[in-house]
């Protein structure tokens, strides 16, 4: 069969490709390999879908630390703003949260999907579900179709390639889009997972799984150096940390290991500076004077977190808090100022966010989205080496890719 454009994968690059090709005019099929489209995009931000990030396209620039220049035009031509109104136009407004990170009203990643298929069918975009294309057909340097697993070819004028990355392979984005793309002359920078889960070295993490730890600030130390700090919230894995901050800290993470000793180091008590938590803690050890250290400490934290702590410092757990001296007691607020875990690693793609590396952005035309490679052949999402912190700016980069280059694979 023979179609104008054929856009390869069902996620926010692909979704939004196919339907703005569609919607200016083109004829277009849209090949998933999933039994459903957006399946990744269904479990993004926990469900609830952190759509974009409503800062500046400068500060979102700024947020793809290697590879932001390259997304000008793109983040220019298809913006924050634009992505925002153009689901509420789809009938799923969006709201902003801490951090400018945006989601939709209803805290629902299967609206924004729904949506978009919706947008789809009235675009007139024709959907092939359970389709697993294995081939980029190129003939004399220019597309010509992709084939399936099965044999089948699907020959197209223009090819806009957007099967994801390697990361969550359980959605679909098992990395195998980057073997098509070398097979057609494409470079493919190294892949890693990014805005991942982070492995620690000490034991006692396993006894804090599931505990949650907001408004902490976390520094990441390379050879006790601070690379890089995050303040927000946290969480405890059964072998080491997670949530948005240490997400964040993680790309670093995953460009550093190996160079040295990593740590973690967390103040769980950020805004009190350590005259003041040293303050707060004469005052509690006066209000408990009587008891256990072991059962002093419950105004102060989380009591999951308390054994810890106590088994850490000093201080004999049975110890009378009256009889607890001053170097102990600064020595237990030191520790509340700079929990440390030690990083020996991170998980792998299957729990990553989003991947590190894929197609090196300098063999794509940034105003465009085509490959210099290969002409006809447009390129868009995690598929290329571009990823960002947390807060929106993967998936915006994506829409925004996927816009870039539905509109410019329409002749």
């Amino acid at each position: 069969m023979k179609t104008e454009i054929v856009v390869v994968g069902g996620g926010p690059a692909g979704m939004m490709a196919a339907g703005t090709a569609a919607q200016n005019g083109a004829e277009v099929l849209l090949l998933e390999k999933n039994e459903q489209l957006g399946k990744k995009l269904l479990i993004t931000g926990k469900g609830r879908c952190n759509l974009t990030n409503d800062c500046s396209i400068e500060r979102m620039i700024e947020n793809f630390p290697e590879t932001g220049s390259f997304l000008y035009s793109a983040l220019y031509t298809f913006p924050n703003h634009q992505l925002r109104n153009f689901f509420a136009e789809l009938g799923v407004p969006t709201k902003v949260e801490r951090g400018d990170r945006v989601f939709p009203e209803s805290d629902s990643a299967r609206d924004v999907v729904d949506a978009l298929k919706g947008y789809l069918k009235d675009k007139g975009v024709e959907i092939r579900l359970k389709t697993a294309v294995n081939e980029i057909l190129v003939e004399e340097g220019a597309v010509k179709g992709v084939m399936d697993r099965d044999g089948n070819s699907y020959l197209a004028d223009k090819v806009v390639f957007t099967p994801g990355g390697a990361s969550y392979p359980t959605t679909g984005s098992s990395g195998d889009g980057y073997e098509m793309l070398e097979t057609v002359g494409h470079r493919i920078k190294s892949i890693k997972p990014s805005l991942v889960p982070l492995q620690a070295k000490e034991g006692w993490v396993a006894s804090l799984e599931g505990l949650t730890l907001k408004n902490v600030e976390a520094g990441l130390y390379l050879n006790e150096e601070e690379i890089d700090s995050e303040f927000g919230e946290l969480l405890f894995t059964d072998d080491g940390v997670s949530g948005p901050i240490v997400l964040t800290l993680s790309r670093d993470v995953v460009s550093r290991l190996g160079e040295g000793s990593l740590k973690l180091k967390i103040d769980l008590k950020p805004a009190l500076d350590e005259q003041t938590l040293d303050n707060r803690l004469q005052r509690d050890f006066e209000k408990y004077s009587r008891k256990q250290f072991k059962n002093s400490l419950g105004d102060l934290l989380p009591s999951k977190l308390i054994p810890v702590i106590v088994d850490l410092v000093s201080i004999p757990a049975d110890k009378k808090v009256n009889q607890i001296t001053v170097e102990e007691r600064r020595e237990l607020m030191q520790l509340v100022k700079e929990l440390e875990v030690t990083i020996i690693g991170t998980k792998g793609l299957r729990q990553a966010i989003v991947t590190k590396g894929g197609v090196m952005i300098d063999e794509i035309d940034p105003q465009t989205m085509e490959s210099k490679l290969v002409s006809d052949l447009y390129l868009a999402g995690e598929v290329i080496d571009i990823d960002a912190y947390t807060g929106g700016f993967n998936l915006q980069a994506a829409f925004s890719t996927g816009y870039l280059a539905g509109i410019n694979v329409v002749d």
